[in-house]
């Protein structure tokens, strides 16, 4: 069941995490990921595919990088459901402190308009 996939996506920590990061800035790259959250490129790429696979992102390569997006076809009550899970999460120190990690890296690779 499509919505049962779905729910599993946004109950990881990570997952939501990441998300509620795509959310703030409308797509990151790997590398940025990994870097705000502090995990490996391994596992962040896990994460990034479990998503796409399940429909919740979509990706593009440019250059060497891999940058994904939450998918803007999504169903609207799956766009909700996501709205919603952000606004849970948008007090909670981890999430302050993924982003201000984001908002200090340096040397963020440079976006094509394709985006």
């Amino acid at each position: 069941m499509k919505q049962t996939v779905f729910f599993q996506v946004l109950s990881d920590e990570t997952r939501l995490r990441a998300i509620s990061l795509m959310a703030d800035e409308g797509e990151l790259c790997v590398c940025e990921l990994v870097h705000a959250l502090g995990l490996s490129q391994p596992k962040i790429s896990r994460h990034m595919a479990s998503m796409r696979e399940a429909g919740v992102l979509v990706q593009r390569r440019h250059a060497q990088w891999m940058f994904y997006r939450i998918d803007p076809t999504l169903p609207d009550w799956q766009a909700r459901a996501i709205q919603a899970a952000i606004d849970g999460t948008r007090d909670e120190a981890i999430i302050r402190r993924d982003k201000a990690c984001l908002k200090a890296m340096k040397n963020r690779p440079e976006r094509c308009s394709a985006a």
